[in-house]
């Protein structure tokens, strides 16, 4: 008889009047000041305020229920899919949405949906990877930018795929700690090909020149993301590299030379199917012949078979060395024994790059060095 009388009376009240009644309902169910006998009679009350003409009726029914525990999770699904403003307060705070319940709103929502899901706390996994497969560019920027959202490996590794020519997606997930180290350097390339393409680079420099600074640039922060991976994502990284044809020999040799060499065993486990322990034991301790067999099962040959011997005896020299400059003892002496390369491209590329390695050395010690003296002037 109480909702027959409450459902008769909303009939005739102002919206103004069903809007407060409804907040007084929803505030009273949730805060459980209401008998149990009546609870039954309340919730059929709110299910019939969700048809209401006045969106204000709506928001007030949301604003009641929205932060509850205790709120009718059937009622709470049927706001969210209201209109936006009614919404907002129930997707964004409410505890009754279950992870299914957010998944179905990305999938059947509009796009103020989405973008309200994508800035709710604490955002599961498995919300993070649906909005990453099926959100717009401005969706997936403020779910980036929620610092809550447990955003995995392979949900960046999506948002990398759809979105990763869009600068300021790039740049958020750059900006990010733990993004793996395959989607890093697959970004590291996109920024140097917006580079490389830009306006205003074509204006001071030939595109010959740029697109060469660029890749100097590029093979830089691919060897210090290398050199930073670990575990699991160094594997991943390796194996991104393999598919892009990228584990060429004057890149191997970099990561050799500048002491990467957790990663280079890495590359020469993936290259020749051993295990990456018997590759280690090799590098660090076999005898010539080993080495040459590892390096041969890689696909080296001629030349550049001797230039990879002769680096990793160099390198296995330069470690026992109490004092440093390391990089710049192995780079000269590959330097020196192989000055004549010019009939050979392949070595050639690796001597050009071992040179480049030796100035870029050169000249950090040289700033290190004065960094230094001014140091102790001031």
């Amino acid at each position: 008889m109480v909702v027959e009388a409450f459902l008769s009376w909303t009939d005739k009240a102002r919206a103004g009047d069903r809007a407060k009644a409804a907040k007084a309902l929803g505030a009273a169910y949730v805060t459980s000041s209401l008998p149990k006998d009546k609870q039954a009679g309340a919730y059929m009350a709110m299910s019939y305020l969700l048809d209401d003409p006045s969106p204000k009726v709506r928001q007030a029914l949301a604003d009641a229920l929205a932060c509850s525990d205790d709120a009718p999770r059937p009622i709470v699904i049927a706001l969210a899919e209201d209109q936006a403003e009614i919404a907002c307060p129930v997707i964004i705070n409410s505890p009754v949405l279950r992870e299914s319940d957010l998944v179905d709103l990305i999938g059947r929502g509009s796009s103020t949906t989405r973008a309200l899901i994508a800035a709710r706390a604490d955002l599961s996994a498995g919300v993070c990877a649906a909005m990453a497969e099926i959100g717009s560019e401005c969706e997936v920027m403020i779910m980036l930018e929620n610092l809550s959202a447990q955003i995995t490996p392979f949900t960046l590794r999506r948002v990398s795929e759809r979105f990763g020519e869009e600068s300021e997606i790039r740049n958020l997930l750059l900006d990010r700690h733990d993004l793996p180290a395959d989607v890093r350097h697959t970004l590291v390339l996109l920024v140097g090909e917006a580079l490389a393409s830009a306006g205003i680079v074509g204006q001071v420099i030939t595109v010959a020149r740029a697109r060469q600074i660029v890749q100097d640039a590029s093979d830089a922060a691919v060897t210090l993301i290398a050199g930073e991976a670990s575990g699991q994502e160094r594997s991943y990284l390796v194996e991104h590299l393999r598919q892009h044809r990228q584990l060429t020999p004057s890149f191997l040799l970099q990561l050799l030379c500048t002491g990467k060499l957790d990663f280079f065993s890495e590359a020469m486990s993936n290259l020749s199917g051993l295990e990456e322990r018997r590759v280690r034991s090799i590098l660090a301790t076999g005898r010539n012949h080993a080495v040459k067999a590892l390096y041969q099962s890689t696909g080296l040959s001629g030349r550049a078979l001797e230039v990879f011997i002769e680096a990793t005896r160099l390198w296995r020299q330069a470690a026992e060395m109490p004092y440093g400059g390391a990089v710049q003892r192995v780079a000269e002496r590959l330097l020196e024994t192989f000055s004549n390369t010019e009939s050979d491209p392949s070595v050639y590329e690796m001597m050009s790059m071992i040179e480049k390695l030796l100035i870029v050395d050169q000249r950090q010690r040289a700033r290190s060095f004065a960094e230094e003296l001014i140091a102790e002037a001031a």
